[in-house]
């Protein structure tokens, strides 16, 4: 008999093809998350899952999940998941690092150009009929992207995609984290590492690309955006909840910096609503990875790992590698 999976969101129908080679493959096949209870009933009898972010995957939803060996992310973050929980009930899991950094990169460079030249807002008035013609000294003066200071917060794959980027516009950059890079990395960036304050006086534009832990909830607040430059710009493509909301909209309303430019939010997807009244500040919602191939390349990554981890075999990406070891050595006390 097939092993039993759920993949609880709609995927590309060429990754569900492939699972039912394998498995017997419970689909939720709707870009909408399942409901809490639906999704802890529909894990009931399963071995295996394949999650998106908006799955919450805890202590009561495995509760009476007494089959299940591995959820599978179709992400790199994993705060859907309750590590300690699944380490508890014996469930491997895993996520997709490294398919996506180039990808997330380009968005955080199409965030840093939407938001130094207005591009959103300029686009919302010419459609509502408001350009009688060129002007010199228009409503739409910007700042210039070429030269400027880049910062990065959160030096790891995708930061150091986002540094290459900058040698082609000629700008300085400069990354704080909590190590060092290695030499050869920081050379091949460009990049310099410096204190948090230093990257906070001195970014023209500021992206944030750290994981979200209890440790860096609300890393950005009132305290830190007021060390930022007047002219400055801030690109969160990393988490919501990284960034203090309700301080980011002050800043912004006061014009205590230049503007934002925010793929991710604290509890999306009910963003602040005040976020909407503002003409400085550009809203994507969660596209970070959003290109087709970046996508796919996601989901088959999941099912690698999915597959791999109902075959017996040590999956690439793993989270929780004690919890692994530890069935491994159970599997061979039971044969032996």
């Amino acid at each position: 008999m097939k092993q039993k999976i759920l993949v609880c969101r709609a995927l590309f129908p060429v990754v569900i093809e492939r699972l039912a080679q394998y498995f017997e493959v419970d689909y939720h096949d709707r870009d909408a998350p399942l409901e809490p209870a639906d999704l802890a009933a529909r894990l009931a009898d399963k071995d295996g899952a394949i999650t998106l972010l908006s799955d919450r995957i805890d202590e009561a939803t495995i509760a009476a999940a007494s089959r299940l060996r591995v959820v599978s992310n179709v992400a790199v973050g994993y705060n859907n998941f309750d590590l300690a929980a699944l380490a508890r009930a014996g469930v491997s899991a895993t996520h997709t690092p490294g398919v996506l950094d180039e990808t997330t990169a380009d968005t955080a460079w199409a965030l840093i150009f939407a938001s130094a030249r207005r591009i959103v807002s300029a686009d919302r008035w010419l459609r509502a009929g408001n350009w009688q013609g060129w002007q010199f000294h228009d409503p739409w003066l910007g700042n210039d992207v070429h030269h400027a200071t880049l910062g990065i917060l959160g030096m790891g794959r995708i930061g150091q995609a986002v540094a290459r980027r900058a040698a082609g516009f000629s700008m300085p950059v400069i990354y704080h984290n909590r190590q060092r890079l290695a030499v050869a990395d920081e050379a091949a960036c460009k990049a310099s590492w410096v204190d948090k304050e230093t990257l906070l006086r001195n970014a023209d534009f500021l992206v944030l690309l750290v994981p979200y832990s209890a440790a860096t909830h609300h890393c950005i607040g009132s305290k830190e955006l007021a060390l930022m430059k007047p002219q400055a710009s801030l690109i969160n493509v990393a988490r919501g909840g990284i960034v203090d909301d309700a301080a980011l909209i002050e800043a912004l309303q006061q014009r205590q910096i230049a503007g934002a430019a925010l793929d991710v939010f604290e509890n999306e997807p009910a963003l602040d609503a005040c976020f909407l009244t503002l003409d400085n500040v550009v809203l994507t919602p969660h596209i970070g990875s959003s290109s087709a191939a970046t996508r796919l390349a996601m989901a088959q990554r999941a099912a690698d790992n999915l597959i791999d981890a109902l075959h017996g075999r040590r999956p690439p990406n793993l989270l929780n590698p004690e919890v692994w070891a530890a069935r491994q050595l159970m599997t061979k006390e039971i044969v032996r």
